[in-house]
């Protein structure tokens, strides 16, 4: 689901593409096919693709977010960040550690 979302934001997948038959997935990420019925049901469900009878899953509309150009500007610049943190020393496991930190406490500020 998080990567079809991811896709849909920064418009590798866009409304009208097809997506993925679940054998397809299944093949290539070798995963349960029950996993991929239900993150395409959960999908539908949010609205942002529709299954067609004998014709596929295909994208409706994009998720609610940040336009691509202004993901392309964060995306930028969390990749300095990120080559800041790691010629500061810090390991992945660090810097992964520090954004879960950031993100609860931005969701901590947001309740506030």
């Amino acid at each position: 689901m998080e990567q079809v979302r991811q896709a849909l934001l920064n418009s590798t997948l866009r409304p009208g593409d097809r997506l993925p038959t679940v054998k397809e997935v299944v093949g290539s990420l070798a995963i349960n096919p029950n996993t991929v019925l239900k993150a395409y049901r959960d999908l539908e469900r949010e609205g942002l693709v529709e299954g067609r009878q004998g014709v596929g899953t295909f994208v409706l509309r994009r998720p609610d977010g940040p336009p691509p150009s202004e993901q392309a500007v964060l995306r930028r610049s969390l990749a300095a960040w990120i080559a800041r943190a790691q010629g500061a020393g810090l390991a992945d496991s660090d810097i992964e550690s520090m954004v879960r930190a950031g993100l609860r406490a931005a969701a901590d500020e947001a309740i506030a």
